[in-house]
């Protein structure tokens, strides 16, 4: 149980994780993955070496320490580091492990004079809290995905029954169980965990969904990244009638109850789970604005799925948006260049600005993305964003 000078304490260290909260957390990873090697398979290596998974630490880290008093005011970082934990099968054995490291890392990396003995305990009775806290909401995850129907614990059987290239980059899988019966349903904008063995190294990945529950089988659609163990791996090795290993589905960027005009905004293979969003949408009747952003016209995915969805639903509006365009490039996007706010706002709906708006891409596209939304006036409350790697602050 922290004290109330416990967390007097950890609020006090605020300054010291801003000035080099990633030192910190970079020295942390160091020691747990060198000491620990069994939990390299929680972990992206290109995460790693880019840094992006200790800026999201050092992120979740100051966010805590900001927040000791009040976490409710972390807002949707607690429940997105709950989801992708639960969709890499982290388990509370871990939580010691991990702790135990943070405290070292703390000690090494602040110094004796900094990281006084008081410090360290008050550190660790904040760990402690967390851990308690997340590990509650994982079990609740886990104990309702054993028990929804079709659903399971740990990993399982499916079988990849088809492959598809769907541009120059992204090829999509789909997974049926081996056993015959149907997976347990999902939500769009869910992902799943995939468990591979790659060169001998066992690794975890999410990717989301892309295609809207069928009750028989599961989409995800895969980017091939210049390096990328997971994604190479997926497009050179895998075939028809591989076995895989899947983790249940997770993820709480979804559709939130809502009769407003939606906005679906998406850049390269964030396209992915605003398709199963877009499905589901269109099911209702609900006024949909959908706005894709690619490269060129080569590694634009799904294009025909989206036409053919705004030929059988007049309530659609699509738009797309290509950093560079051939003179002869057939079919053409609707404009050349990034996306803008002057440009956003052209595409969004002129009636209202009273929309519900889900977006998803690269960092700095995202940033420009909530730029625009805010200039045109809409709520951070109705915008929703989701990241492709650790969870971690937009701006």
């Amino acid at each position: 149980m922290i004290t109330p000078a416990q967390r007097a304490i950890v609020s006090s260290t605020v300054p010291l994780l801003e000035q080099g909260g990633e030192a910190l957390t970079t020295h942390f990873y160091k020691l747990l993955l060198a000491e620990h090697p069994e939990l390299r398979l929680f972990f992206n290596e290109a995460h790693q070496a880019s840094g992006e998974q200790p800026r999201a630490l050092a992120n979740g880290v100051l966010m805590y320490a900001k927040n000791i008093d009040r976490l409710e005011a972390m807002g949707p970082l607690a429940a997105q580091i709950v989801h992708k934990h639960v969709a890499l099968q982290v388990m509370p054995a871990h939580y010691p492990i991990v702790g135990g490291c943070l405290l070292r890392a703390i000690r090494e990396v602040l110094g004796a004079e900094l990281a006084t003995d008081e410090v360290i305990d008050a550190w660790a009775a904040a760990y402690g809290q967390l851990a308690d806290i997340l590990i509650g909401a994982e079990k609740q995850l886990y104990d309702a995905q054993a028990a929804a129907p079709g659903g399971w614990r740990g990993t399982r059987d499916f079988s990849v029954v088809r492959k598809v290239p769907e541009s120059a980059e992204i090829t999509s899988f789909h997974f049926a169980p081996t056993d015959g019966s149907a997976p347990m349903d999902f939500t769009p904008g869910q992902y799943i965990g995939l468990q591979l063995e790659v060169d001998g190294k066992r690794i975890r990945r999410h990717y989301s969904l892309s295609a809207a529950p069928n009750g028989k089988t599961y989409r995800i659609s895969v980017k091939r990244e210049p390096g990328g163990v997971a994604s190479n791996h997926l497009h050179d090795q895998v075939r028809v009638g591989d076995t895989l290993h899947l983790l249940p589905p997770s993820g709480d960027f979804v559709l939130a109850a809502s009769e407003r005009p939606l906005v679906l905004i998406s850049g390269g293979v964030g396209i992915t789970p605003t398709l199963a969003m877009l499905e589901q949408a269109l099911a209702t009747g609900r006024q949909v604005v959908f706005i894709h952003c690619a490269r060129n016209g080569e590694v634009h995915a799904f294009r025909e799925q989206v036409e053919a969805a705004a030929a059988r639903h007049p309530q659609l509006r699509r738009f797309y948006c290509y950093d560079e365009a051939a003179a002869d490039a057939a079919p053409a996007p609707h404009a050349v260049g990034r996306l803008d706010s002057e440009r956003l706002q052209a595409w969004l709906p002129a009636h209202t600005r009273d929309v519900d708006a889900y977006f998803l891409g690269p960092k700095p596209f995202m940033r420009e993305v909530r730029r625009g939304l805010r200039a045109w006036g809409l709520p951070d409350a109705q915008s929703r964003f989701e990241f492709f790697g650790p969870a971690s602050a937009l701006e």
